[in-house]
């Protein structure tokens, strides 16, 4: 981004162009950062349309024109909000890998990493039953995130069954829709009463009733070790050794 700023008036010559210092974007970035915690403060306690941007720029010690600065509205600053958490998400559950049983392993998983953050669970929840409303800012955004995130698991369960993996009767597509209800079920009896579940713990539960083997990943990651010495034993050109009963 650059920014033009008006030269000293001479004849033939153009509008110098100067850019901004670093520091003001590593600033910018900083306060976004801040208004965004802010804003989880404040919609996680009160709602979104309870929560004012008012109180949002309190917070970071800022007027609300300043907060405008940087997200022109408040149904912006919620997308921010949303789209952070996805990130988050996506960081930790790779729903394109090959393995579609360790895709679903590592979903369960990201249940223990929301477990570390109660203000974004407890505000997911609150938006997603405010959004059910055609009129609220983040209705289509979560009509949109549920069929994506439905196609990702369905996805994850095809691959596990095309694997051999998944139980005999066993849908993909009927078991990613229960998968969802099962996690945003989860985590509302886990904000009203933390201690009564292990979100986590409970998917991994599931998915064992699911998939055949679910729990042999120490056996999985081993012969994952086998293959790999057994490809560098027949790269150097040695034989490798025979696995018990594996001629059997």
């Amino acid at each position: 981004m650059t920014e033009t700023t008006s030269a000293p008036a001479q004849a033939g010559t153009a509008p110098t162009r100067t850019r901004k210092p670093r520091g003001e974007y590593a600033k910018s970035s900083q306060t976004r950062t801040a208004i965004l915690d802010a804003a989880l403060e404040v919609f996680s306690q009160s709602g979104y349309r309870a929560g004012s941007l008012r109180e949002v720029a309190e917070r970071v010690g800022m007027s609300e024109a300043g907060l405008l600065h940087h997200f022109r509205s408040k149904s912006a600053l919620l997308m921010a909000l949303l789209e952070h958490r996805d990130e988050l998400s996506r960081a930790r559950v790779d729903f394109d890998i090959p393995d579609g049983v360790e895709a679903l392993r590592a979903l369960a998983e990201l249940a223990r990493f929301n477990a570390a953050q109660p203000g974004i669970v407890e505000l997911y929840c609150m938006l997603s039953a405010e959004a059910t409303s055609p009129a609220h800012p983040a209705h289509q955004y979560f009509v949109n995130r549920y069929v994506s995130v439905r196609a990702s698991v369905t996805g994850s369960f095809e691959r596990a069954a095309a694997a051999g993996r998944l139980m005999d009767g066993v849908d993909p597509g009927r078991a990613a829709v229960a998968t969802i209800a099962l996690m945003d079920g989860l985590q509302v009896q886990w904000l009203l009463a933390p201690d009564s579940t292990d979100m986590a713990e409970a998917l991994h539960e599931a998915f064992r009733v699911l998939i055949r083997g679910y729990d042999l990943v120490s056996i999985e990651n081993a012969l994952d070790v086998l293959d790999a010495q057994d490809a560098v034993d027949e790269a150097e050109g040695g034989s490798a050794p025979e696995r018990v009963g594996e001629h059997e």
